[in-house]
């Protein structure tokens, strides 16, 4: 996690090259840290706003939402990645992120894989 943490704070939020958040990953990462069921004890859900509110104060920070090609986009990533099920939230990331030009998107979620519009690098080990 603390490769993670680097990635995020020292790469990407202190530069000045632009980095994005999908809004979907935002309400993911506050219904996340917040689960008891995932962390014991999971994190206060000052902390976890606490924690959006730093990553919003980032002026290199995009949040990415969908526009009006965005159903055209996630059809069509539904379509060629065979996705069914939980996977459809996937592919709503990985439509808004090509929608708005991403190329890399970084997570620990090998399913982004069936997105090859997407190079998908992983924050979590070494090579990542």
């Amino acid at each position: 996690m603390a490769r993670a943490g680097a990635l995020v704070y020292r790469e990407l939020a202190e530069a000045r090259a632009p980095w994005a958040i999908p809004w979907p990953c935002v309400h993911e990462f506050l219904a996340v840290v917040t689960h008891p069921r995932i962390w014991g004890p999971p994190s206060p859900p000052d902390a976890a706003l606490a924690q959006v509110d730093a990553w919003l104060e980032s002026p290199s920070l995009v949040l990415l939402a969908e526009g009006p090609t965005h159903w055209e986009q996630l059809r069509a990533l539904i379509i060629a990645g065979k996705v069914t099920g939980a996977r459809t939230h996937d592919a709503r990331i990985a439509a808004l992120c090509v929608s708005h030009g991403v190329e890399k998107l970084f997570t620990a979620d090998r399913d982004f894989g069936r997105f090859p519009a997407l190079t998908v690098q992983n924050p979590l080990t070494a090579d990542g």
